[in-house]
């Protein structure tokens, strides 16, 4: 398969937090993401899998523990809630996460993983919405040119990621999206458009990568009863349907 090319833009500006935000999804500093996250698992059963990501796997585990049962055995973790694909406040990003268990050991061909979520979520709701990625009820179906622009770039740097992984030696990456939010704590309602745009990005990107990649779109067994009271994170039925959908496509490349 030809490796995917994607084409030089002008980069829209990464927004950084200038105040800190009391809740689990926008952890400032560099060592709260690893504090409100699951264990890293930097060693495991199977050393062959390594899951990356944000909060929707890191803030609980459950997502990964499921998988393990379902496996039978344990596969490395580094997942980091707060997390943003490339730089943001919380270390390691999503790439910086790539970065480490390569570090640790680069023998991992297949990987598990989210990103991009809160790309598009701290700066919605932290910074009054930059780019306009609220869609309110009269405005269905028209999701902002400056969100799609912005979302358009994520997908730049999804491509990339993905690239240099196949570059690292990884083979196979199943790639998890994201569900639709709903009012909260965190006050992330009105954004299903932006989901909705967002997993259609990466779904291109996952689907022009030269690794092997599946990507699992959540939306359709999502319900709010499967969301926490935060109105992002999953609660434990919400991780279980999650690990299901995940299992059916990592299962087979085990």
């Amino acid at each position: 398969m030809k490796k995917l090319q994607v084409p030089g833009r002008a980069r829209l500006p990464r927004w950084t937090l200038a105040l800190a935000v009391s809740a689990p999804a926008l952890l400032v500093g560099c060592g709260l993401g690893q504090l409100m996250s699951a264990p890293w698992i930097p060693d495991a059963d199977n050393d062959g899998v390594v899951f990356l990501g944000d909060s929707i796997f890191a803030l609980s585990g459950e997502i990964q523990s499921a998988i393990h049962a379902k496996a039978g055995e344990t596969f490395r973790n580094y997942t980091t809630s707060g997390a943003e694909l490339e730089g943001g406040v919380v270390t390691p990003s999503i790439r910086g996460q790539f970065d480490l268990a390569e570090s640790d050991n680069p023998n991992s061909p297949i990987v598990v993983m989210d990103g991009g979520g809160n790309d598009i979520l701290i700066p919605t709701i932290a910074l009054a919405d930059p780019y306009d990625c609220k869609t309110q009820w009269y405005e269905f179906g028209r999701l902002s040119q400056s969100c799609r622009e912005y979302i358009n770039d994520i997908y730049v740097d999804v491509a990339d990621m993905l690239n240099d992984m196949s570059a690292s030696g990884v083979t196979d990456v199943v790639y998890l999206g994201y569900y639709h939010t709903k009012g909260g704590l965190l006050g992330a309602d009105d954004l299903d458009e932006a989901v909705d745009y967002g997993d259609q990005i990466l779904a291109k990107a996952c689907s022009n990568a030269v690794v092997d990649c599946a990507f699992v779109d959540p939306r359709p067994v999502i319900t709010n009863a499967d969301i926490k009271s935060d109105g992002v994170h999953p609660t434990t039925s919400g991780s279980n349907k999650i690990a299901g959908l995940i299992w059916s496509e990592l299962g087979p490349r085990l």
